[in-house]
């Protein structure tokens, strides 16, 4: 596997921990974007279908009684992002924009959660954080084993 250098425009790869690992880093370092994807996504999908069993107008209500207007548009983009998008980053397909945009709807409802502490039990944004790892997603793409690049469809 070929590394790219600073010189090329990119960034080193981080010396392994053990260097006798050295091939197998090379072996499995992107391994790390489906596992991410998976991982993320997954977690997500969960939440989706758990939102796609109530009424898009209960949680419409929810919604407004958090503040987010117009209730419905965002109640239909949440589960949009936590079904099809989920979906979408598992698979690798419209990585950067999915992930984009379900960023931006988690880093929303963690600031709504900031005040109630970092413990989910609590309803707190421990949970939310997960926009990290979606945000590294859309800024990186869906990594070598996803379908954008084999589709060459990589926004």
């Amino acid at each position: 596997m070929t590394t790219t250098t600073p010189e090329q425009g990119g960034a080193a790869e981080p010396r392994p921990i053990i260097p006798a690992l050295a091939p197998f880093y090379d072996v499995v370092r992107d391994l790390s974007y489906p596992i991410i994807r998976v991982t993320v996504g997954g977690t997500l999908l969960v939440h989706g279908i758990n939102r796609a069993m109530i009424p898009l107008t209960r949680a419409a209500e929810e919604m407004a009684k958090s503040g987010h207007e117009p209730a419905m548009l965002f109640a239909g983009l949440a589960l949009l992002n936590e079904t099809v998008g989920a979906v979408c980053v598992i698979l690798g397909l419209f990585t950067r924009f999915f992930a984009a945009s379900i960023a931006i709807e988690l880093a929303m409802i963690s600031i709504q959660f900031f005040h109630n502490g970092y413990a989910w039990a609590g309803h707190g944004w421990e949970y939310i954080f997960l926009w990290d790892d979606l945000l590294r997603l859309a800024l990186r793409g869906g990594g070598p084993y996803s379908l954008d690049r084999k589709l060459g469809w990589e926004l």
